[in-house]
């Protein structure tokens, strides 16, 4: 997956119709051991003191869920104190102030608090089942739960970590290579249907096959890239792994973004045409839907595997191509990936439009 770092996607740069393109591609890499309801269970955690009320290792410490879906966080009591509360919170790394308290509970009553608790609930399967159930899961709240009972002056509690199925994709502005401040690389991913990636989703995508050249802020404010084949214009002296700038200025300091997506309640199509940017707009209009956003054609390409060999407008202006069945004909590069031809004239009368409904 060898590439040029200008102006740069996931591996590298191919010809469609004579021109130049972008290229982003994630490898897509298969697990002998992948199993579905609403979500997906892993049980490794480091080693820690047993609580003396509750369950530890809980039945699962990881559990992985898509956005809009439902999931149930584990937390089993091992001994039923006679008087006990019990405690669901949000760890949130860094945060300073109040703790991010989801709901609180005892025998009698139950109080939801903040963002997620109108979507929590405690499961109640049986007298000894704290676990806490998560509704329409949304792109943040990926993290670590802990799971506490109060007895008194004792506690005990254990950490669950929740993680949103999604696919990261590197995200430029319209005006060219490293333009967003922090402020500005939050909010481009939201209006692409998406949220800036924590390190973690960065890493696990370097790790399924994300190579791009270029820097970009993620979600704590550090500025990062991945790069799987060192080149001379990535660092060739050093090896594969996730390139960090560190924290920089998030007022002054300019690169671009990391985005991270997740399914979506809609699907994409391609009409085809040769259409200018506006035109495209009411070609999707016409079939009661809206130009896609960039976030929606990745989540079509990674979840449904979407294959279209068309270049379509999107709704940022950009023009891109889902290809998840490579060949010569479709950009000419080996790797499944959704293909960019950055940012045309609007007026260009030769693409087609993807659409979003």
């Amino acid at each position: 997956m060898s590439g040029r770092s200008h102006p740069l996607t996931f591996a590298g740069a191919g010809k469609v119709t004579g021109l130049i393109m972008n290229c982003a591609v994630i490898l897509l890499l298969t697990s002998s051991c992948f199993c579905w309801t609403s979500a997906l269970y892993s049980t490794s955690r480091p080693a820690t003191k047993k609580p003396k009320y509750l369950i530890d290792p809980p039945a699962c410490t990881e559990v992985v869920g898509r956005r809009g879906s439902t999931v149930t966080l584990p937390c089993m009591l091992r001994i039923k104190p006679n008087q006990y509360k019990v405690k669901w919170t949000k760890l949130e790394p860094g945060h300073i102030g109040p703790e991010n308290i989801i709901m609180i509970s005892n025998a009698h009553a139950f109080k939801p608090y903040g963002r997620l608790g109108p979507r929590a609930s405690l499961r109640k399967a049986h007298a000894m089942d704290a676990s806490l159930i998560l509704r329409s899961l949304q792109l943040e709240d990926g993290g670590k739960y802990r799971c506490e009972l109060i007895n008194g002056i004792e506690d005990d509690n254990v950490v669950i970590t929740l993680r949103i199925e999604g696919v990261v994709f590197p995200y430029q502005s319209e005006d060219g290579r490293y333009r967003f401040t922090f402020h500005a690389a939050k909010e481009a991913c939201s209006q692409q249907d998406g949220t800036l990636a924590t390190y973690q989703q960065l890493h696990r995508a370097w790790m399924e096959g994300l190579d791009w050249c270029n820097a970009g802020w993620i979600r704590d404010g550090t500025v990062q890239y991945p790069i799987i084949n060192p080149r001379p214009v990535c660092g060739a002296e050093m090896s594969p792994g996730i390139r960090t700038y560190g924290p920089k200025d998030k007022d002054r300091d300019r690169f671009d973004a990391f985005c991270f997506t997740s399914q979506t309640s809609g699907s994409v199509f391609y009409v085809s045409g040769s259409f200018s940017f506006e035109q495209a707009g009411r070609a999707c209009r016409r079939q009661v839907a809206e130009l896609a956003l960039v976030g929606q054609l990745y989540a079509a390409w990674h979840f449904q595997k979407y294959d279209q060999c068309d270049g379509g407008w999107l709704k940022d202006g950009s023009v891109r191509f889902p290809i998840n069945n490579p060949r010569k004909r479709c950009g000419g590069i080996p790797e499944a990936g959704v293909r960019s031809l950055g940012f045309p004239n609007k007026t260009t009368h030769i693409y087609g439009a993807y659409c979003y409904r």
